[in-house]
């Protein structure tokens, strides 16, 4: 191969690292911001027509793990709009929140983040997840799962246009779920 042929797909894998790069920094910098408490912030990093759910899961056969998760209207652990999110951030920040006050300390741990797919201004991004929570002197919670992300760029960056979390667990034993993925 010359060195002319080589550079377009040299280019095209720098591109691509460039681009993974900057989406691991976007996903370290969200989980900096819940961590440290910056719900409104972190609320920003939504686009406006974005959707944020969590389906329960249940433990089916082989032959049925299509029924696994349910189904955006079925019921759900959350399935918010941006509007919604930014109704709990606020509520937060007022301390009236009873499942916050005094506030967890987590640490939301992001790992095998893949872009699986591109199609111009927006990317499918799968990455496993670990929200480590302590409350309170003896309680401690851990969620385990996988999240299925479509970012999109805007003017402002990089913004999380749809999430879709799924737990490894089937039964939560915390008191609530008052934490965001």
């Amino acid at each position: 191969m010359t060195t002319e042929a080589a550079a377009p797909a040299a280019n095209q894998a720098l591109e691509e690292m460039l681009l993974q790069h900057e989406v691991e920094q976007f996903y370290y910098h969200e989980s900096a911001l819940l961590d440290s408490h910056r719900y409104e912030d972190w609320v920003r990093l939504f686009t406006d027509d974005t959707h944020y759910f969590m389906p329960l899961r249940r433990t089916m056969t082989r032959r049925q793990l299509h029924l696994e998760f349910t189904q955006p209207g079925d019921m759900a652990y959350f399935d918010e709009n941006k509007q919604f999110l930014e109704i709990r951030a606020r509520k937060f920040a007022t301390g009236t929140s009873w499942a916050e006050d005094p506030p967890s300390r987590t640490r939301h741990l992001i790992t095998n983040v893949r872009i699986a797919e591109k199609s111009g201004a927006e990317m499918v991004v799968h990455s496993n997840f670990m929200l480590y929570r302590t409350r309170l002197k003896e309680d401690v919670d851990q969620w385990v799962g996988r999240r299925e992300d479509t970012l999109r760029r805007t003017e402002a960056g990089l913004a999380i246009a749809k999430r879709f979390i799924y737990l490894d667990q089937t039964i939560l034993q915390s008191a609530n779920l008052s934490n965001f993925f």
